[in-house]
């Protein structure tokens, strides 16, 4: 197994019934209690209805036949018409009442962990595979749908159905209701190895889904890449083997259960044989009618139905059981505070006053070597971390704009991760206008802050929505101001449907350039105090830069801005630029003071004259 499949593995399936796990799923039908009350009641009068065909027969051939009573065998034949026809309507009712209830039930889930997976912070998405969530919602919640329209009501019929049968049987005559039960113990071990083998089967079915949900969603994502280097016969390959090995799980269900049926039939089959030879002997006897005889033969049909029924629901309690813990494990924090800090919220209107004390920050602990020390530098615990910030300490005063510059894995990336509170710092402590922002809702923190990425997620739909998100303050003149004052509209100029022209997948119509200005007039339309970019003109020619740049001189009058330069001639015009090296704050000042200082700086400035012969010229830092 390649450590990609590894990354995407599914936990091991827990046992077939959880009580806690079941309390919580039941939850989840409160809010249509009534349905599921009258759906069950539905079950019931259907369980009620297999009775009457056999009984109804016993009386034709006991009582109607012999006594060549014409108008009772009307009336018989009667009753078993409208019986017929009351559980057909019985049968329709109750399709309808599970299904809505399952889709109900789903349709609420699949919101509760959608809506959780936008709150989540971004560490858990490092740690979690994009196709293992992916299965989450789709393949486990639908598991749990077919568990509340197929399973947890309509095994009240079931059972009830069972019950009902035996009683009959045993009212009918108790001396043939034991010949159906001896048959009962092969019954039983039947469903017990079927269960045992579905099982592994199921557990071999939910590992390759999620390999080949992580691998489709991997391969798609990056299909230019593959394309590029030509690895697309060695992907389908790879895809064929996943697929194939998820096809032989499924065959070898299908498998199981193509004997299990049959086997099942088949005791059915020797319970009508052991019927027919106790039941015929004891008629030619004169001990039983021929009428119990004749009731018998489907009430043992009836009677094993639900039992091949059960033991399907059995398998569908298992796999909604695993499918629940993990759904679960999802929507559980993973670790709450035994006692929050209470929430504070910045001050109206806001200065845009940023400041970084003493933040040390990694993304993950170092794993030691063997033998090797736990102690941590910084003072973070006794946990070893890989710092990426060390120390660091700066203050941006209002309306000032600071430029963020250095090497590539310096640190610059993390520096606006933290300030949009994206992770946490493991020490160390980040304000916004004095106020500590780990105690600031972040709804709240986030709306005085406008980001701008290099790499611009733009969504399918049109080019207004993309501008204003679904905010329903932004109206279509602040739109369309926004697009303007970075040139957006000149792009919108040339699209069939203007603002309402769709930009397909991750805005597959417009370059990368266009994105970026899409970006711009974007973070404009919502209007922050702060202004942060991270290499936001790097995808950009020189026009666009151009253009850009002046939208943001604008822009940017009046409010903070921290600029994470990808070219240094982006910069030479801030107020302050801070030099990290190594997760250090090492220079800080002005270019021309920097320059001066003939550090890390200028050693920049000058790579950079070196490799394009101007000053000015791009020098690419990379990001963290």
């Amino acid at each position: 197994m390649s450590p990609v499949q590894a990354a995407h593995e599914e936990e091991a399936l827990g046992k077939a019934y959880d009580s806690r796990l079941m309390r919580r799923l039941l939850r989840y039908l409160r809010p249509y209690r009534d349905r599921v009350a009258l759906a069950v009641l539905v079950l019931l009068a259907g369980a009620a209805l297999q009775l009457v065909g056999p009984w109804i027969t016993k009386l034709v051939l006991d009582h109607a036949i012999p006594a060549r009573d014409h108008r009772l065998l009307a009336v018989l034949a009667g009753a078993y018409t409208a019986s017929l026809l009351l559980a057909f309507a019985l049968e329709y009712v109750q399709t309808l009442l599970t299904t809505s209830i399952g889709q109900r039930v789903m349709y609420d889930l699949r919101r509760e962990i959608f809506g959780h997976l936008q709150r989540l912070e971004l560490p858990f998405f490092d740690r979690n595979p994009v196709g293992r969530l992916m299965t989450r919602v789709t393949n486990d919640v639908e598991t749990l749908n077919e568990l509340f329209s197929s399973g947890v009501v309509t095994v009240f019929g079931d059972v009830f159905t069972l019950a009902l049968i035996m009683g009959a049987m045993f009212v009918l005559d108790w001396r043939l209701a034991l010949v159906v039960l001896a048959v009962l113990p092969l019954v039983a071990l039947t469903a017990f190895a079927f269960r045992a083998r579905i099982r592994d089967a199921y557990r071999e079915i939910r590992l390759r889904l999620a390999r080949l949900n992580a691998f489709l969603q991997e391969r798609i994502s990056g299909i230019t890449v593959v394309q590029l280097f030509g690895r697309e016969r060695r992907t389908a390959d790879a895809f064929r083997a996943i697929d194939r090995d998820y096809l032989d799980a499924h065959l070898r269900s299908i498998t199981y259960y193509a004997l299990f049926f049959p086997a099942i039939e088949l005791l059915s089959a020797v319970a009508l044989a052991l019927i027919i030879t106790s039941g015929g002997s004891r008629v030619l006897g004169g001990t039983v009618t021929v009428g119990v005889v004749a009731a018998f033969l489907p009430y043992v049909r009836r009677f094993f139905q639900p039992i091949q029924d059960l033991s399907e629901k059995y398998n569908m309690l298992q796999g909604a059981m695993a499918s629940s813990e993990r759904i679960f494990r999802l929507l559980d924090p993973e670790a709450v505070p035994a006692v929050p800090p209470a929430p504070l919220s910045l001050p109206e209107p806001g200065r845009g006053e940023i400041e970084f004390r003493d933040v040390w920050f990694a993304y993950r602990p170092v794993e030691p070597a063997e033998g090797a020390s736990h102690r941590a530098e910084g003072g973070a615990g006794d946990v070893e971390w890989d710092w990426v910030l060390r120390g660091i300490s700066f203050k941006v005063a209002p309306g000032e704009r600071v430029a963020i510059v250095g090497h590539t894995g310096a640190g610059k990336t993390s520096i606006i991760n933290l300030l949009m509170r994206f992770y946490e710092p493991q020490r160390g402590e980040i304000l916004f206008d004095g106020v500590p922002i780990h105690r600031v809702p972040i709804d709240e923190l986030r709306s005085r802050i406008g980001l701008v990425l290099q790499d611009v997620f733009i969504f399918s739909r049109d080019v207004a929505y993309n501008i204003r998100l679904g905010r329903t303050d932004i109206d279509d003149a602040r739109v369309r101001a926004a697009a303007e004052r970075v040139g957006v509209d000149r792009i919108v100029a040339r699209l069939p449907r203007g603002y309402q022209e769709p930009l397909g997948e991750r805005g597959a119509r417009l370059s990368a350039g266009e994105r970026q200005l899409l970006a711009f007039a974007r973070v404009l339309a919502f209007d922050p105090l702060v202004l942060a970019l991270d290499e936001a003109t790097s995808a950009v020619d020189s026009e666009l830069e151009a253009r850009i740049e002046q939208a943001v001189d604008t822009v940017l009058a009046g409010r903070t801005a921290i600029v994470i330069a990808h070219r240094l001639s982006t910069i030479r015009n801030a107020d302050r630029i801070l030099v990290l090296h190594r997760g250090e704050l090492r220079e800080e000042g002005t270019h021309e003071e920097l320059l001066a200082k003939n550090g890390i700086y200028a050693r920049l400035h000058e790579l950079q004259f070196a490799a394009h012969g101007a000053p000015d010229a791009a020098v690419s830092n990379g990001r963290r």
